[in-house]
């Protein structure tokens, strides 16, 4: 009976906790480019925009275990049947995910980078349809991730100059970043149902985190703050990001169809947008109306998908 489901499970929760994660991811966005100034790091270092990444995911487990375990009143200790699990998560959601995005953001326009990134939700539906086969596709989440798109697609390209280029290891990486995120997407909603979610959260962005953080170190990644409060008040802001969206939307996708969870992926370059303008002084060159419309193709998509469906 419907007075029987999680709160996260009915509409009305579905869309604060789906909107709550994607304006946590949406302003993201423009902490990272704060971030780069804030530690001194240069436009292309990848080494230390990777120690950079690192150090905010092992600071978002560490918040996630710790943070739980005292709510919990028990210490958030993985078992021998949540080690494979958190160690294919961290692989696909916080090594390879971020590992390609960094690099591949360096050498990539914005443009093309947020058109790309957008697709992961669609993909994400893609891959529940066709490859983990845990739901069915339909016109509806075809449609929906259409517009969805469609919306993305209009508020960068309005901002953008016109040029959409392709190159291995800039627009390549992002893509292979953006694949791996919904992977992760599947993967999570699957390993959620029989695992604690918030411990393969928390796990799996401290292995993840670690894993980068030694990369990047390896590889001659340097941090040089230039105020310390602000640099420290914006990495502890940013693995907040990561840690309770990311265990909010674990929530959601283990007590939900991906594609009702996923389409609202969407909502989250719309926020990057809007909080760029707002902190940055970004994008002057996309117009109010574009930005009204985006928005309103992007709802649609999200309308479409969550419609329920008639006896």
């Amino acid at each position: 009976m419907e007075s029987h489901k999680p709160y996260l499970a009915t509409l009305p929760g579905l869309i604060l906790g789906c909107l709550v994660c994607c304006a946590l991811w949406g302003s993201a966005f423009p902490c990272i480019k704060i971030g780069y100034g804030l530690f001194g790091i240069p436009a292309h270092d990848s080494a230390s925009q990777l120690l950079f990444a690192g150090l905010r995911f092992t600071l978002a487990g560490m918040l996630v275990i710790v943070g739980m375990s005292v709510a919990q009143r028990r210490p958030l200790v993985p078992q021998a049947r949540d080690i494979k699990p958190i160690c294919i998560l961290s692989l696909f959601q916080t090594i390879g995910q971020y590992f390609f995005f960094y690099l591949g953001l360096s050498r990539a326009s914005a443009m093309s980078s947020s058109i790309i990134e957008a697709s992961a939700n669609f993909l994400a539906i893609l891959f529940a349809a066709l490859a983990f086969r845990t739901e069915k596709l339909n016109t509806a989440k075809v449609l929906g991730c259409v517009l969805g798109f469609a919306g993305v697609a209009l508020v960068n390209l309005s901002g953008a100059d016109g040029t959409f280029g392709f190159t291995l290891d800039g627009e390549g990486f992002i893509l292979a970043s953006t694949v791996a995120g919904a992977l992760s997407t599947c993967l999570i909603g699957i390993f959620s149902r029989e695992h604690d979610g918030v411990l393969l959260a928390g796990w799996q962005f401290l292995v993840g985190g670690l894993v980068l953080t030694a990369i990047g170190f390896l590889i001659g990644g340097a941090l040089s703050p230039t105020a310390i409060a602000p640099a420290i008040a914006l990495i502890i802001y940013m693995a907040l990001i990561s840690a309770v969206a990311y265990s909010l939307w674990s929530r959601l996708l283990a007590v939900n169809p991906v594609s009702r969870v996923s389409v609202f992926g969407f909502m989250n370059p719309v926020f990057g947008v809007l909080l760029s303008a707002l902190l940055l002084g970004e994008c002057a060159g996309t117009s109010p109306v574009t930005v009204i419309v985006a928005l309103l193709l992007v709802c649609g998509g999200i309308i479409i998908v969550n419609k329920p469906k008639k006896a």
